[in-house]
């Protein structure tokens, strides 16, 4: 399928390179009707860049409209001044929808290969296991690692807790940041919760967008609320030397915690909805 649009847009292409080379022919061919047939090359190059930018739909009702003035316009000059009418006559009745149909097939491709080209990326996205920013692993890496720790915690007897971070007002923060610093803030809290946990645990980047982290700790509630107040004591300290001047904001962090239960939590995403509940409760 990738390969039909790529011939066409260049079918389409060449067609309107060869059609334009045919126009300068017959003008260069004419040299008493040269300006004439000037301003009609405009008009017919004005008719394909509405094509480009709309639909064929409007470039051949323009196209019609034009045939019909410039139509009305070889019968009055046959009428008043007696010119016959030959071949050359019909040239632009002809041409100038050709032109219109050719840079349509060129655009009608290129606009499905760009369109293809973004879903493909938007689906790569979708399946990459590491943000490609921070380097940390997102939610579709959770997803697979949490089936795993889950299975441990369980066959071993281990406790597994799941800390969601995410920062409070983001979404007023967004428009105090400038665009470029929404990634570096996104990253210095991803470094910030990376360095308050041990090397056996999990962090991960469940929503860029919203600037929400998961952490995978095996430990109990009690062990994650340890952590809890190290993420924020250490949050504080970069308020108070780096982030403030940094953002010209303080950043604020919630924080929800919950226990791995087998019995009540069915699968990864549960894990994330039922930790995010406990957000609620971290005024």
């Amino acid at each position: 399928m990738n390969r039909n649009r790529g011939l066409m847009s260049d079918a389409g292409f060449l067609a309107f390179l060869v059609l334009v080379f045919i126009c300068i022919l017959f003008i260069g061919g004419m040299p008493g009707d040269y300006m004439q047939n000037i301003i009609i090359l405009t008009i017919a190059f004005l008719l394909a860049l509405v094509t480009y930018f709309t639909t064929v739909t409007a470039g051949l009702t323009l196209n019609l409209a034009f045939i019909f003035v410039y139509g009305f316009y070889i019968v009055y000059r046959t009428v008043t001044l007696g010119e016959t009418i030959g071949l050359h006559t019909y040239f632009w009745l002809i041409m100038t929808p050709l032109l219109t149909v050719a840079l349509w097939f060129f655009t009608t491709a290129s606009r499905e290969l760009q369109t293809e080209n973004e879903q493909l990326k938007k689906r790569m996205s979708s399946l990459a296991a590491v943000d490609e920013n921070t380097d940390l692993r997102n939610s579709v890496s959770f997803q697979k690692d949490t089936q795993l720790f889950t299975g441990i915690s369980v066959r071993y007897g281990i406790p597994l807790t799941l800390l969601v971070i995410k920062v409070k007002y983001w979404s007023e923060i967004r428009r105090l940041i400038p665009g470029d610093q929404l990634s570096e803030a996104v990253y210095d809290v991803s470094q910030l919760s990376q360095s308050s946990i041990r090397t056996n645990d999990a962090l991960y980047l469940l929503d860029k967008e919203e600037a929400t982290w998961g952490l995978l700790l095996f430990t109990d509630n009690e062990g994650a609320k340890v952590v809890i107040e190290r993420i924020k004591v250490r949050l504080q300290q970069l308020n108070d030397t780096e982030f403030s001047g940094k953002y010209k904001v303080s950043l604020g962090l919630k924080i929800g915690a919950v226990e791995y239960n087998a019995d009540t939590i069915e699968s990864p995403l549960h894990f994330i909805v039922e930790a995010k509940k406990q957000l609620e409760y971290d005024v």
